[in-house]
């Protein structure tokens, strides 16, 4: 298994709007193609963001669940838009678990 860490920071003010966004709208049709392993926003440190976690059977799965999310008409079209003017950044990581993590 892999995990792929994002990391959205959410225009100041925004942040209600953008976990009503994704909890109505975009988690309904990004679970299709991935399994969330969790989801945090953050209260102390950088402040404004959300961090989510998903997991992936491999790299090569991953891209081609990504490849499908980005053809799905309902993610482009009907989500995205909605997302994009909360955003100030995002950043995505690839994390790979340690012989020794309890999640594998």
């Amino acid at each position: 298994m892999i995990y792929e860490m994002r990391t959205y920071t959410i225009k100041i003010g925004k942040m209600q709007e953008y976990l009503h966004a994704l909890e109505e709208t975009g988690l309904p049709i990004i679970t299709k193609y991935a399994k969330l392993i969790g989801f945090w926003t953050t209260e102390i440190g950088e402040l404004n963001q959300a961090i989510h976690i998903w997991e992936y059977e491999s790299l090569d799965i991953r891209a081609e669940r990504r490849k499908a999310l980005y053809n799905d008409t309902e993610w482009v079209e009907g989500f995205v838009p909605k997302l994009l003017p909360l955003l100030d950044k995002q950043e995505s990581k690839i994390l790979n678990p340690t012989a020794f993590s309890p999640i594998k």
